[in-house]
């Protein structure tokens, strides 16, 4: 069975190069991107990430479908694999269903998506899987609807990761504290 590790906590925090130190040591590494370069700033954040990385690592670009591009990585035979990020996932498909009107079945549909992907690895030969998320909520309550579901999209998801990690680190500051 897959050996799982969540990285959570705020933004800048370190998550993503602790994520990659975690791998560091592995070979083949596949790292599975969630984000999408919608605008300027996101290329440059992207354009970042990739150069932080080793360039052996094959990267799958993938902002929605987390069962495909895990079994695109699989059948790459990985020591490793590396989603990051899960909260930009979320995003994602927070923004292509509200319009159509978020609702909590939306988000039971969500966590079920990732429980499909990190359950599909339940059989699979040794293998380390590292998820970076963020921590959103321990903020105020936004002020916005939009802002308010993600949150708690967020919040449950990373509870429901969190409950099939076999380890879970709080980064802050750059320094990962292990939760389990």
């Amino acid at each position: 069975m897959a050996h799982i590790v969540m990285f959570t906590g705020g933004a800048r925090s370190g998550k993503s190069r602790l994520a990659q130190a975690r791998l560091s040591s592995l070979d083949p590494v596949v790292y599975i991107a969630t984000a999408e370069a919608l605008d300027d700033e996101m290329k440059t954040r992207i354009r970042l990430h990739k150069s932080s990385r080793p360039v052996q690592w094959a990267t799958i670009e993938e902002p929605l479908d987390l069962m495909a591009a895990m079994q695109n990585a699989m059948a790459l035979k990985p020591q490793g694999i590396l989603i990051d990020c899960l909260t930009l996932w979320l995003s994602n498909h927070l923004l292509k269903k509200w319009d159509a009107g978020w609702t909590l079945e939306s988000e039971d549909e969500v966590l079920a998506l990732l429980q499909n992907a990190l359950t599909s690895l339940t059989n699979t030969r040794s293998l380390e899987v590292v998820i970076v998320t963020n921590e959103v909520g321990s903020g105020i309550v936004p002020t916005n609807e939009m802002a308010r579901a993600y949150r708690d999209l967020v919040g449950r998801t990373n509870q429901l990761c969190a409950a099939l990690s076999n380890e879970v680190h709080w980064v802050t500051a750059g320094l990962s504290f292990r939760l389990k």
